[in-house]
Parts: C-alpha cells; sequence; structure tokens
C-alpha cells in the first residue's frame, strides 16, 4: 500500500523550494519494481560520490552515461549474442536505462569500467560567488579564498 503526501502545508509555509517538493513528490509516484542493474552510491568526501553499478557482461560500446540538466542517465545495450545455443541464461542481457537527480552544482569528474563494475565518481564544485564570504566591519565583503591569499603574502 502506497500513502499518497501532502506537501500542501510545506507550500504555505516555505520559499524557493519548489524543487524539492517536486522530486518528492516525482519520488512517491516512481514505481519501485525495476532495480536493476544493482548499484551503490557512496559519498567519499563532503564534494566527492561514486556510483558503482554491477554491469557483468556489457562491455564499454554498449554502455551510455550522460548528463542533461540535473539528470544522470546509465543506459546500456547488449549488441551481440552468444553464439550457440543457451542452454541456461543466469547472465542477464537485458536493455537498461538507470537515472539519478545530482543535486546543484554536481559534475561528473569520470567514469570507468572494471571488473564488470560501472564506476562514476561525481563533484560537488561550487562556484566561487556561492562559497561563504567574511564581512568586513566598515569595509567590502571579502571571499574566504582572498582572506586566505592575504594571510599566505604575509606569512611568506
Amino acid at each position: 500500500m502506497r500513502t499518497v503526501l501532502d506537501f500542501s502545508p510545506l507550500h504555505r509555509s516555505s520559499i524557493g523550494f519548489d524543487h524539492v517538493f517536486d522530486l518528492l513528490e516525482a519520488a512517491s509516484r516512481t514505481p519501485q519494481g525495476d532495480n536493476w542493474p544493482p548499484f551503490d552510491s557512496v559519498k567519499l568526501s563532503d564534494d566527492r560520490y561514486r556510483i558503482t553499478m554491477a554491469v557483468a557482461g556489457f562491455s564499454q560500446d554498449e554502455l551510455d552515461i550522460s548528463v542533461q540538466g540535473n539528470l544522470l542517465t546509465v543506459s546500456g545495450e547488449r549488441k551481440g549474442d552468444h553464439v550457440g545455443e543457451v542452454l541456461h541464461r543466469g547472465i542477464a542481457n537485458r536493455p537498461f536505462t538507470r537515472r539519478f537527480e545530482l543535486a546543484e552544482h554536481m559534475q561528473v569528474t569520470s567514469a570507468d569500467l572494471r571488473n564488470g563494475l560501472l564506476i562514476i565518481d561525481l563533484k560537488r564544485d561550487i562556484p566561487e560567488a556561492l562559497k561563504p564570504r567574511q564581512i568586513r566591519i566598515g569595509g567590502e565583503a571579502a571571499t574566504t579564498a582572498q582572506v586566505r591569499q592575504i594571510e599566505s603574502q604575509v606569512a611568506a
């Protein structure tokens, strides 16, 4: 049994979170039936992440990774089949598409296929204008990078 969530009280008391509410509503409507191929998502550090997908039997040219906006799409389709009569098929070879909604400022830094595992590394790259900054009393705002630069010049 699926419970329908009502986000209208949150809409009334918050501003600018429309995207988050849309994600939650979409997640509640998405069927949870197909979870193939299996994957792990791991947080490596504060701004680095890794997705590892088990794609046994797929070669590099049979996999496609694309990013459009904040949506990472991984798809695969086997082009060739085994020669001869298959007596038992235990390795799945059906086509697949997996979608991952990425947070703002997430960038795919690399992808690698090793031992039947597709490894996709991601990094959150926040623009300098959005990073925390210090406000000097009686002066202009300075970014934390500028403050560090001033301190390193004094120390040198």
